[in-house]
């Protein structure tokens, strides 16, 4: 699923325009964002959650040339999926074609 598919279920479960519903999304994901630029961890419960991990500085190759070159330290946003989704996912990989749908 992409950003448009999940605005289109947003639209359609909670009976919005299309438009409405992309601003409900991108002011979730802005929020979500936001929360990580400033060091928070954002929590969803049932999803997971998302931290963001620092990391050192250190040598790497470039790959075309085989030159080592100085990696310089970053931050990147991780996900740790959640216990429930872990469950619904592998459920779902057993389920029949009678299973509801729950977005």
């Amino acid at each position: 699923m992409n950003k448009s598919e999940l605005v289109q279920k947003v639209a359609e479960k909670v009976n919005l325009t299309k438009k409405k519903a992309e601003d409900v999304v991108n002011l979730i994901f802005d929020a979500m964002t936001h929360a990580l630029v400033h060091g928070d961890r954002v929590e969803i419960r049932g999803l997971g959650s998302f931290v963001v991990k620092s990391y050192e500085a250190y040598t790497g190759r470039n790959p075309r040339t085989g030159e080592s070159i100085q990696v310089k330290p970053k931050k990147l946003p991780f996900f740790k999926v959640g216990k429930e989704l872990k469950k619904r996912v592998d459920e779902g990989s057993h389920a029949t074609a009678t299973t509801p749908n729950k977005i």
